[in-house]
């Protein structure tokens, strides 16, 4: 297979959306899980090299796939982010474990901490904080710690619809990094709506909460199967956006690209440098061979920075 070349010195693909996006994708990362990632033959032929990866840890999926996975990843050149779901880790040891193999294995050295979207704990963890706590990452040295975000809420956390427990949980995660090394970020669920996650991602600077954001974006796939995920992943008041558009016939069986909420957080970065919002992060609904593409195909060509 023919691989994709891209060089240092040919600079970015020009992007078609212009240059405030072409800037605002630069460092782009991408999920996937064991099973799509199988179906990639080679991730060096549609993803810039050093692009950050994600690996979706679904309860079911046994550890030695995810390694195994993260395996593969790096050895193509892939910086690899691991899931750390807290409700699907038994007990201190199993967490031990699972960082010691990704790291003696994979040579991974970061991770995305969340709590999981079981409704039971299978054991003694129920957040990512308790995962911070447990002093384990730190002690195997690992540099970078996502963890979640939700510009829309998360009912799971806040049962009345509001942000008061998400908000006091992101405020004890910046104290996290304000008193330890940890290198932290907010990765977050994907919206559809400009506007409300500007003022969102605002509100948590207004509170004192600088961690970067990794805001989510949903890559293209088609309506129906966007709505899908929407309804399934708990997406908010942006979800009018896809009902507004099956509202429209002649539209109706095209594909969904995150081509306007993506232009207006771009320009929106362009006129206010100091934005936290740092980077994108896609959720390759319609798959990641559709997404990496689109991505190219608007600039998105860089490598992720070292330490975001």
């Amino acid at each position: 297979m023919a691989l994709l070349n891209f060089k240092k010195d040919d600079g970015p693909t020009p992007g078609t959306l212009g240059p405030d996006v072409e800037a605002f994708l630069q460092g782009y990362s991408i999920e996937v899980m064991p099973r799509t990632a199988q179906k990639v033959d080679d991730f060096r032929a549609i993803l810039p090299a050093g692009t950050r990866v994600y690996i979706a840890h679904i309860e079911g999926t046994p550890i030695r796939d995810m390694v195994a996975t993260a395996k593969r990843l790096n050895d193509e050149g892939f910086p690899v982010m691991p899931h750390f779901p807290a409700r699907i880790i038994k007990d201190a040891a199993t967490l031990a474990d699972w960082i010691a193999r990704y790291q003696g294995e994979a040579d991974v050295d970061q991770a995305l901490l969340l709590a999981g979207g079981v409704d039971t704990p299978h054991g003694d963890y129920h957040s990512s904080m308790q995962l911070l706590e447990s002093g384990l990452f730190d002690k195997a040295g690992f540099k970078n710690l996502h963890v979640a975000g939700h510009p829309e809420g998360n009912k799971d956390i806040d049962p009345d619809g509001g942000m008061t427990n998400v908000e006091d949980a992101l405020r004890w995660k910046q104290d996290f990094s304000n008193r330890t090394d940890a290198q932290m970020a907010i990765a977050t669920q994907f919206a559809f709506e400009a506007a409300p996650i500007i003022t969102w991602a605002d509100s948590l600077k207004d509170a004192g909460i600088d961690l970067p954001i990794h805001i989510g974006i949903a890559g293209p796939a088609k309506l129906q199967t966007m709505i899908k995920f929407a309804i399934a992943c708990g997406v908010g008041p942006s979800l009018r956006v896809l009902q507004r558009r099956a509202k429209d016939v002649t539209k109706l069986l095209l594909p969904f690209e995150p081509t306007d909420v993506i232009s207006e957080l771009a320009a929106h970065k362009a006129a206010n440098p100091d934005f936290n919002i740092s980077q994108v992060h896609f959720f390759p609904l319609g798959g990641i061979k559709t997404n990496a593409n689109w991505a190219i195909e608007n600039g998105g060509a860089a490598a992720v920075p070292a330490n975001a």
